[in-house]
């Protein structure tokens, strides 16, 4: 089985809507693929509808948390997207998007960059607006050659020169909500060095005890060195280690099933869930 546990779509900063993206998971090869939109759950019912016959569907999204001043994300994987507690916080996180976007470019614009809101809202279509459509726009416009450079300090980057603070949960919240809705949690490229600031392996060793289930090992932005070393962590502190491929279309250019995850750790991972379930593709459309 090959199990890709991290992608977006335009739900939110991806550019395959979620059903190319599941069409585009199957024709990869892919025999699992999980959707986890930034912070919502609103492209799952587009990628149920198209799933093809033969891939199963893991629902999810990655939650923006900050914990001692650091952005982390927690990956939760299988939840009731309706529980209400759970909801609200995800719609606090999502509603102050569109204002940290707007002072963004209002820092952008102070630094001499011409981006203007129009030319970011354009970038974000019907997706929920965040920092990787401001650094596409900074790749129109010449300023940086990648969406990475754009997370720099001198640009994006947590305390960089254009950042901008949102609503984030706190990660030991985010666990417990998660927990609470039936859903397993796993820290996401806790050790991405690229994107700034990363939490001490302390940090994640009081996760672990607060019921965090897992991290993501196997990433694009951890070197082989560092994945081994997060493998021996999570064996010290009894969690699951997934593989992704953080896939974002045309946005990255990471491929879907660059990097997987065990099956037997997938098993545990829909074991532990009791919120909702792996959704089996009935043959729905491939959509180009």
């Amino acid at each position: 089985m090959r199990i890709d546990l991290h992608t977006h779509s335009t739900a939110s900063d991806g550019t395959d809507t979620p059903a190319q993206l599941v069409g585009n998971a199957a024709a990869a090869g892919l025999d699992v693929v999980a959707l986890t939109d930034h912070d919502t759950v609103r492209g799952h019912a587009e990628a149920i509808a198209a799933l093809p016959d033969g891939l199963t569907l893991v629902t999810g999204a990655e939650l923006s948390c900050r914990l001692d001043g650091v952005g982390l994300h927690m990956l939760a994987y299988l939840f009731d997207p309706d529980e209400p507690a759970f909801a609200r916080e995800r719609e606090l996180v999502r509603d102050d998007r569109v204002p940290r976007a707007r002072t963004m470019v209002r820092k952008l614009q102070e630094l001499g960059v011409p981006v203007t809101w129009e030319q970011v809202a354009r970038i974000a279509g019907d997706g929920s607006v965040g920092r990787p459509h401001v650094a596409s726009a900074l790749v129109e416009l010449g300023v940086v050659e990648t969406v990475s450079d754009a997370f720099a300090p001198a640009w994006l980057g947590d305390g960089g020169r254009a950042y901008a603070e949102k609503h984030e949960l706190d990660p030991f919240d985010a666990i417990r909500l998660v927990k609470a809705a039936g859903g397993v949690t796993v820290l996401a490229h806790p050790a991405a060095v690229k994107r700034g600031r990363t939490v001490p392996e302390s940090a994640i060793a009081e996760l672990a005890a607060a019921g965090l289930d897992g991290i993501e090992v196997d990433h694009m932005d951890h070197d082989e060195p560092t994945r081994t070393r997060l493998r021996a962590l999570a064996g010290e502190l009894g969690l699951l280690s997934t593989g992704s491929s953080d896939y974002h279309g045309s946005r990255k250019t990471v491929r879907l099933g660059a990097y997987t995850t065990d099956p037997e750790i997938y098993g545990e991972i829909t074991r532990r869930a009791t919120g909702a379930f792996p959704v089996p593709g009935a043959g729905g459309p491939v959509i180009p």
